[in-house]
């Protein structure tokens, strides 16, 4: 069984907590260090572990701090790099590597957005229980087959940022990045109908723009597209 929860989840932080009921991870660390031992009822200690997608701010913020106080911190060479991560606590991975924290098989692979190394995960527990967790990716090149949880980033939707751009309240600037760093609802939709979803059991939406989403509209799309119970991240 897996338990995913969210504990930020926004351009100003992203932190989420993930357990199958024996070893507990975080992904992501974008907040400060004393808002996730706060949210985790000042229980760091039982984490095995800490996953890093990448290097930006609101999702490896505290990311050395959780080093310093005993957890693993797991992310890409680049990522270490360049966040100037080190310590013996502090943890290279690779693509298409698999590895094992406690009781889940942990699989990396490459995503595309504007940093070093960025990665998504697929975890994987001894009950065969899946989650795919991808964020801050405008496409992802892979499909999954067996998977019971997905966690993806649904940042914005396209018909909504144009509008916004076209009533002046975005500035047309920012539409080249977005399009090219972070997922939209139509891609999360393209993704999602790319996968077997025959066993996924719930979909969480992540990172949702603060002035470019709906979560109702959002929710509304995939779960006409999937059949599948769809939750918005908690930011």
């Amino acid at each position: 069984m897996i338990q995913f929860r969210s504990l930020a989840s926004s351009s100003a932080g992203n932190c989420y907590h993930v357990t199958d009921g024996q070893t507990e991870l975080l992904i992501e660390s974008g907040l400060r260090f004393q808002d996730i031992r706060k949210a985790l009822d000042f229980r760091v200690s039982r984490l095995a572990g800490v996953l890093i997608s990448h290097e930006h701010m609101d999702h490896s913020r505290a990311a050395a701090d959780l080093a310093k106080a005993g957890v693993d911190v797991y992310a890409s060479a680049g990522t270490i790099a360049a966040r100037g991560l080190s310590g013996h606590r502090v943890k290279p991975i690779e693509s298409k590597k698999q590895f094992t924290v406690g009781t889940w098989i942990v699989v990396p692979f490459d995503v595309e957005h504007d940093a070093e190394q960025p990665l998504g995960f697929l975890l994987a527990n001894q009950d065969g229980d899946k989650l795919v967790f991808i964020t801050d990716s405008y496409y992802c090149r892979y499909t999954f087959s067996g998977l019971t949880h997905i966690a993806v980033e649904c940042n914005y939707s396209l018909k909504l940022l144009d509008e916004n751009i076209a009533a002046g309240r975005v500035h047309p600037a920012m539409r080249p990045r977005l399009l090219r760093s972070h997922f939209s609802l139509e891609n999360v939709l393209d993704f999602l109908r790319a996968n077997d979803l025959s066993k996924v059991q719930e979909i969480h939406l992540l990172h949702l723009s603060d002035s470019n989403s709906s979560e109702e509209l959002f929710k509304k799309e995939v779960q006409a597209v999937t059949g599948k119970p769809v939750y918005i991240a908690g930011r």
